[in-house]
């Protein structure tokens, strides 16, 4: 399709959970509901439309060992597109994936920066691995790298105890914490356990990754403070093998490991139920592999979030916890084409017919 082509998308745009329209109309790259005066190159797609999918915890230019060249960072992030993934928040990564900003053909990508760590807290060769005093210097210069968020390593194996456990004294996040909202970003962190939960959120903290710790005690909190949670349930699944391969050496972990994915569905159920904000992220880039958007949904609604809620977690309310339009007049035509309702079966996002990024159709 030539730059001076109309795109003309007719069956039915689910702009929201209670807008659905017929058509909509993309010139110059844009959203429109007016039909275009005069246009005569004109390509019509038909079908279900939503938004571009939202992946909010993935990692670009990160594999299982650490940072990855630029012909892998391209591989992950068209994996991604071409399963209606358009929009990242990329949840730390060691490569500089900047230059995927200039290409028209890949999604956008909004940055962490690199994880932050306790030292030897965490994987091997993702994070820097810093001491409390030097958290905060650590956070101020990936919150200057990112695009508006910071991400921590909450909690990890403490082998002098041989459980999960909380990398940070108090004093440190709460001072590192204010200095990333001081500098525009959001911090969002890692955790598993149970015990990291509170003084994180008292301390200011925006958003938990995993959250598999939730309690009856910490949800309220959660919801209280607007504490969003972004599961990673495709991740959580891997729990059992985890536990396994770790069960000699750290048995009172593995036990952990293996209890908290047994409660899973229960825990993120009782966290919606509470109205505490969930997003879709699968955590693919390290030892998960891209383009898992649609399954996450599917497990969204196997832990008891209605379909809406489920999908709106993916599109409508994650575009707009990320600052980024979905399909509104005048907004960046990225949307993804289906061939029936993704509201009468989730699983239709697997398949999408057409993606269209920045007003071209991709496949």
């Amino acid at each position: 399709m030539s730059d001076g082509a109309v795109l003309h998308l007719k069956g039915r745009v689910l702009v929201g959970p209670d807008d659905v329209r017929d058509e909509l109309w993309v010139v110059g790259g844009r959203v429109t509901y007016e039909r275009p005066a005069g246009a005569r190159e004109i390509t019509t797609v038909q079908g279900w439309m939503l938004p571009g999918l939202v992946d909010a915890h993935c990692h670009v230019g990160l594999d299982a060992h650490g940072p990855v060249d630029a012909a892998t960072s391209e591989k992950q992030a068209l994996t991604d597109r071409d399963a209606g993934t358009l929009l990242i928040r990329d949840a730390g990564s060691p490569s500089d994936t900047r230059w995927i900003d200039d290409r028209e053909d890949l999604p956008r990508i909004i940055r962490a920066g690199r994880h932050i760590a306790r030292t030897k807290r965490y994987i091997r060769n993702y994070a820097h691995e810093v001491e409390p005093a030097d958290l905060v210097a650590y956070v101020a210069q990936e919150a200057r790298r990112g695009d508006g968020w910071v991400k921590l390593v909450g909690d990890w194996l403490d082998r002098s105890t041989g459980d999960l456990g909380f990398c940070w004294p108090r004093g440190a996040v709460e001072a590192a914490i204010a200095e990333a909202h001081r500098l525009g970003a959001r911090v969002t962190a890692h955790c598993f356990a149970e015990e990291s939960l509170a003084p994180l959120v008292e301390a200011g903290i925006d958003c938990i990754e995993h959250a598999t710790g939730l309690t009856e005690d910490t949800i309220p909190l959660f919801a209280e403070r607007g504490v969003a949670i972004v599961p990673t349930l495709v991740n959580i699944a891997t729990f059992p093998h985890l536990a396994e391969a770790g069960e000699v050496k750290f048995p009172k972990w593995a036990d952990h490991m293996r209890r908290l994915h047994e409660r899973r569905y229960a825990t993120i159920g009782a966290a919606y139920d509470a109205g505490v904000p969930i997003y879709a992220g699968t955590d693919a880039g390290g030892s998960l592999a891209h383009g898992l958007v649609a399954q996450e949904v599917a497990e969204l609604m196997k832990a008891g979030l209605p379909v809406e809620a489920a999908l709106s977690a993916t599109t409508w309310r994650a575009r707009d916890w990320l600052g980024r339009p979905g399909l509104t007049e005048g907004a960046p035509a990225d949307l993804v084409v289906y061939e029936s309702d993704p509201r009468a079966d989730v699983r239709v996002l697997a398949a999408p017919r057409r993606v269209v990024l920045r007003g071209r159709v991709i496949g």
